[in-house]
């Protein structure tokens, strides 16, 4: 089925001292990512997503102000890809959510995320 192949999503990173990289555009001596712990940068990124389903924030507001991804400049876009291109738990959660959905907290080599599938 063609549909499965690719999909298209927009996502928040938080960084922290787990991370593979410990520096992105809005801390790039990694200052702040160096000193967070996974368990903050969750706690962080569960109050982000309540916001967001609540209607308070807007996805791509959030994401344009608070991701650490360069992906942040476009809204968390990260375009359209297919499996194989990004980490594991990454892809999975994506193809596992409907268009519009929001992810519940995924954690990968390079921080924790929620992911919004946009196609």
């Amino acid at each position: 089925m063609a549909s499965n192949q690719q999909v298209r999503a927009s996502h928040i990173l938080i960084k922290h001292q787990g991370s593979r990289r410990k520096a992105s555009w809005k801390d790039p001596d990694g200052r702040i990512i160096s000193t967070t712990t996974k368990e903050a940068a969750i706690t962080q990124l569960k109050a982000l997503r309540d916001d967001i389903l609540s209607g308070k924030a807007s996805f791509d507001e959030v994401a344009t102000r608070l991701s650490d991804c360069s992906s942040a400049k476009r809204g968390g876009d990260l375009g359209p890809f297919g499996r194989g291109q990004m980490q594991k738990p990454f892809e999975d959660a994506t193809f596992a959510l409907k268009i519009g959905e929001v992810s519940d907290i995924v954690d990968t080599d390079s921080g924790v995320h929620i992911i919004m599938r946009t196609a």
